[in-house]
C-alpha cells in the first residue's frame, strides 16, 4: 500500500512539474516540457494528454501544449475578490500616489459584464463617485477591453465616456495561466487627460502591475 501511494505521489509531482513548465513558458513541445521536468518523452506524453483531458492544458494544431481552461479558472479563483484585493492592495495605493487618480479592480461577472471589488482612491479634489460593487459592460470599458486582451501597442486599454460621460479609463490586464482574468484601471476626468498623461498614467500601470506578476 505504502508503495502505491509513493507511486501516486511521482506521478501527481510529475504532472505538476509538467503544467508549472507550461504555464511558465506559454507553449511548448512534448520533448521541450519532458526536458525541463525532467522526464522520459514517453512518460511526459502520457501525462500530458492526462492533462488535455481534464482542460489543464490544451494542444495546438502543431502540436505545443499552452495551459488551458481549467488553468485559467483556477486562476481566476485564486486571484478574485479578497487573495485579489490582497496581492494588488499596496499596487492600487503606489499607482494613487504616482498619478493622483482613483485606481480599480475589476473582475469578471456573468452576462457580458464585469464587477468593480476595490478602489483605491485619488488625491485629486475633483474626483467621480466610488463605483465598487458596480457592474459594467465588458465591451465598451476599459477594465473589459483590458480583459478580453484588447490592449493598444504600450499593453494598455482607453476608453472615454464608456462607463459615464466625461470620464477616461486606462487599464491593464492582469493575468493567470496566460490569460487575462481581471484588470486594473485608472479613471479620471476627461478634462485633465493630455497625451502625455495618458502616456504617464500607462507607463505607471503597466510597471506596477508587471512587478507583481513577475514577482508574485
Amino acid at each position: 500500500m505504502a508503495a502505491k501511494a509513493d507511486s501516486t505521489t511521482r506521478t501527481v509531482e510529475r504532472a505538476l512539474s509538467l503544467l508549472s513548465v507550461v504555464c511558465r513558458q506559454g507553449a511548448v513541445t512534448q520533448s521541450e516540457a519532458a526536458k525541463a521536468a525532467g522526464l522520459s518523452t514517453s512518460t511526459a506524453l502520457r501525462l500530458l494528454r492526462t492533462l488535455e483531458g481534464t482542460d489543464f492544458l490544451r494542444r495546438e494544431e502543431n502540436g505545443t501544449y499552452r495551459p488551458g481552461p481549467a488553468v485559467v479558472q483556477l486562476g481566476v479563483l485564486a486571484l478574485s475578490s479578497e487573495s485579489l484585493i490582497s496581492t494588488y492592495r499596496d499596487t492600487m495605493d503606489r499607482i494613487v500616489e504616482q498619478t493622483g487618480e482613483s485606481t480599480y479592480l475589476s473582475i469578471p461577472a456573468a452576462g457580458g459584464h464585469g464587477l468593480y471589488i476595490a478602489i483605491a482612491e485619488g488625491t485629486q479634489s475633483v474626483r467621480h463617485a466610488n463605483w465598487v460593487g458596480r457592474r459594467f459592460d465588458l465591451e465598451t470599458s476599459a477594465a473589459g477591453r483590458a480583459m478580453r486582451g484588447e490592449v493598444n501597442g504600450t499593453g494598455c486599454a482607453v476608453v472615454s465616456d464608456g462607463v459615464e460621460p466625461d470620464i477616461t479609463a486606462v487599464a491593464v490586464p492582469l493575468r493567470a495561466g496566460g490569460k487575462p482574468v481581471a484588470a486594473m484601471s485608472v479613471v479620471v476626468p476627461s478634462y485633465r487627460i493630455t497625451p502625455d498623461r495618458l502616456e504617464g498614467i500607462c507607463r505607471v500601470l503597466t510597471a506596477e502591475t508587471n512587478a507583481v506578476q513577475t514577482h508574485g
